[in-house]
C-alpha cells in the first residue's frame, strides 16, 4: 500500500504552479496528507553577478523576500479549499532545484508535486528545467503537472 503523508509543493507562483497546487490539494485530501508549500528566492548575489556584475543593491535581499512573502500570501489566499488541509509554508533561498530537493529530504516528503514549463526560451537554455532536475535527483517520487491545456506539437 502506498503511504503518502507528507507532500512537498514547490511554487514559482506561475499558472502551472497554480494548477499543480490543485492536484496537491486533492492528493492531500485523498491521502489525509499534510502539504508543505515552498518558494525558492534566488540568492541575490547570483542575480547581481549574472545580470549586473558591476552593480550591488543594499536592500535587494530584503525587497526580494518581502515581494516573495506577499506573492505567497496571495497564492495561498487564492485556494480557499486549503482550509480543509493541514499545510505549512516555507520560504527558501538559493538555487531552486537544490533547495527543493534538500527541503524534501529534510521534511521527509513522500511525494513532490511540481509544475513544469516554468521557464522557456533563453532562460530555459541558461538555467535548465527545475522540475526536470528535481525528478532526476529527488529521494522520493515526483508528480509533475503540465500547464493546463498543454498540447505537444511535433517538430
Amino acid at each position: 500500500m502506498i503511504n503518502i503523508k507528507k507532500i512537498l509543493v514547490p511554487t514559482d507562483f506561475s499558472e502551472t504552479s497554480r494548477y499543480a497546487m490543485e492536484y496537491a490539494i486533492e492528493f492531500a485530501k485523498s491521502f489525509n496528507a499534510e502539504l508543505k508549500i515552498v518558494h525558492v528566492i534566488f540568492d541575490e548575489s547570483q542575480i547581481v553577478a549574472f545580470y549586473l556584475p558591476q552593480v550591488t543593491f543594499q536592500n535587494l535581499d530584503q525587497e526580494l523576500e518581502e515581494s516573495a512573502k506577499k506573492q505567497m500570501d496571495e497564492f495561498i489566499s487564492s485556494f480557499p479549499e486549503l482550509k480543509n488541509v493541514n499545510y505549512s509554508v516555507k520560504m527558501l533561498k538559493g538555487t531552486a532545484f537544490i533547495e527543493i530537493i534538500s527541503e524534501a529530504k529534510e521534511y521527509d516528503a513522500d511525494l513532490i508535486i511540481i509544475g513544469t514549463h516554468g521557464r522557456t526560451g533563453l532562460e530555459h537554455v541558461l538555467f535548465g528545467s527545475t522540475a526536470e532536475k528535481v525528478v532526476r535527483k529527488a529521494h522520493c517520487p515526483v508528480f509533475t503537472v503540465k500547464p493546463k491545456n498543454f498540447k505537444f506539437v511535433m517538430p
